[in-house]
């Protein structure tokens, strides 16, 4: 069996949450999907957050998507 040359496209989007990092990667590969068709893969290249009072109130994750590019 042949396997197929794709070829693939990244963009960056940040996902939030206030209650974990992976809800915030979840969130953010959710909404991508609403768009972007054919994603194959995902990079975490940033972690932050907000902190309000000594607390952490917010989860900012940076992803890079991998997708392939229809023919």
């Amino acid at each position: 069996m042949k396997m197929k040359n794709n070829t693939y496209k990244k963009i960056e989007i940040v996902g939030t949450s206030t209650t974990s990092i992976e809800e915030a990667v979840q969130n953010a590969v959710t909404k991508a999907g609403e768009s972007v068709r054919n994603m194959r893969w995902f990079e975490v290249v940033e972690t932050r957050g907000a902190i309000h009072e000594n607390a952490v109130t917010q989860w900012q994750v940076t992803l890079k998507i991998g997708f392939t590019l229809e023919d």
